[in-house]
């Protein structure tokens, strides 16, 4: 470098060794580190607190029976992933950007405003959420803790200046702390391995209760932002020229999406297995987040139920991060503009102050917002199972029969779940159904 040139930043310094790499010119295990970082920021989305209040509820209520509904939306979840990736590795587009360039005009402002209504239920759960733990470990009102998780969002979305590698640093470490806190949870509780074995890989729903938790588990894993955020985050992250560089970036970037979303379901299942263990027996009823706080302390201590805080403020804030930048990835794809990091904050958090001032019950709220998610949810994944499958678009790397099976089956399955979540909503008994 030149004297009194300026430092390389380290995105660039980033994308230049990954291009070192992509050439054949760095070799080593270390090195496959620089492609870490799309699959974990979308990651956080399967560990926020809609998965908190979901998962809280599904083990308090109906024990480890559910855990199967995490494995299997886990799966979905990797599936869907790789696609919006593969899709932005391929065309430098990412998912909105490419339902505007294919799609009609009126379906875009559609799926544009389905979308908006995705991210304000999704800075719903996560402002709620860090607004709740910052209110039980400081005392301080919701709407404070809100302001201040908002606040706190605003500054880590300044490291965007600085390039991708900042952000994926800093959500990376995120990531870790939730996990590790879930690790030291599982740690002061008795688990019976066994029955999570049999919650695990035996489906089961025993009611029509227990099928509304299932579509809610849905709704809190597998997310709409998601699926827009990933194609984004790969697209420019270190565009590869030739075919073969696209067969080693989508060989990378499926390797982390396995790695990155095995770590998010473990996390889920520990969050059912930690609300099963410590309340199915004896406090069943529990359904809130504050109740479960206040029973943790006299159950397990006052460490373990800090542990928890502490988990749930970290998904708080970091994954308000990731839904404020997949915010502005759908805008920008889909009407091809975008607004000042504040202005799309204050956009999508008003409806979270309404329903505090409203005097929602908070855990409630977040339940709510995963069903929310859940009717968009399949938006998203039909658009990515029409593209990723032809071949106009995708050229050699359209989805095989199997694949593009696979994701018609995933897709359906969650149509059919909204479907009957509808129809319960509209007080048909559907008991039977869940019993078969």
């Amino acid at each position: 470098m030149a004297t009194g040139e300026a430092p390389l930043r380290l995105s660039d310094r980033t994308a230049s060794a990954i291009n070192e790499v992509m050439a054949g010119r760095k070799v080593g295990g270390f090195n496959k580190l620089l492609f870490a970082g799309p699959a974990v920021v979308a990651s956080i989305a399967y560990m926020d607190p809609g998965n908190f209040a979901t998962n809280l509820q599904a083990g308090a209520q109906h024990g480890y029976s559910l855990l199967w509904v995490v494995l299997a939306a886990n799966v979905i979840a990797m599936l869907f992933q790789a696609l919006s990736a593969k899709l932005g590795i391929v065309t430098n587009r990412n998912l909105a950007e490419t339902c505007r360039d294919y799609f009609p005009v009126p379906v875009v402002y559609a799926m544009w405003g389905i979308s908006e209504i995705a991210a304000m239920a999704t800075d719903l759960a996560e402002l709620m959420g860090g607004a709740i733990g910052l209110s039980l470990l400081f005392h301080l009102s919701l709407t404070s803790g809100m302001v201040v998780t908002g606040l706190i969002t605003y500054v880590i979305l300044l490291a965007e200046k600085q390039g991708f590698r900042p952000i994926e640093l800093i959500i990376g470490g995120l990531v870790a702390a939730i996990a590790m806190c879930y690790f030291v949870e599982l740690l002061t509780v008795h688990v019976s391995w066994i029955a999570v074995a049999r919650g695990t890989f035996m489906p089961t729903l025993h009611s029509s209760q227990a099928l509304t938790a299932a579509v809610g588990i849905l709704g809190a894993t597998v997310m709409p932002h998601a699926i827009y955020l990933h194609s984004g985050l790969t697209q420019n992250r270190s565009p590869a020229r030739t075919e073969e560089g696209r067969r080693k970036l989508l060989r990378f970037s499926n390797r982390e999406v396995v790695m990155a979303l095995t770590l998010a379901g473990l996390v889920n299942m520990a969050m059912i297995v930690m609300a099963s263990a410590a309340f199915h027996v004896g406090h069943p009823d529990i359904a809130e987040i504050e109740t479960a706080y206040h029973t943790l302390t006299p159950l397990l201590g006052a460490g373990a139920a800090g542990v928890f805080l502490v988990s749930l403020l970290a998904s708080g804030v970091s994954s308000s991060v990731v839904g404020t930048m997949a915010g502005q990835v759908i805008m920008q794809g889909f009407v091809g503009f975008r607004i000042p990091v504040w202005l799309r904050r204050i956009v999508t958090i008003v409806p979270a102050f309404v329903v505090v001032a409203a005097g929602v019950n908070a855990t409630e709220a977040l339940v709510y917002s995963q069903v929310v998610l859940s009717f968009a949810l399949p938006v998203p994944m039909i658009a990515l199972a029409i593209f990723t499958g032809r071949r106009d678009i995708m050229g050699a790397f359209a989805n095989n029969r199997l694949v593009s099976a696979a994701a018609v089956l995933g897709t359906a399955g969650v149509l059919v779940l909204n479907l009957i979540l509808i129809v319960q909503t509209f007080g048909v008994d559907i008991s039977g159904l869940a019993a078969a």
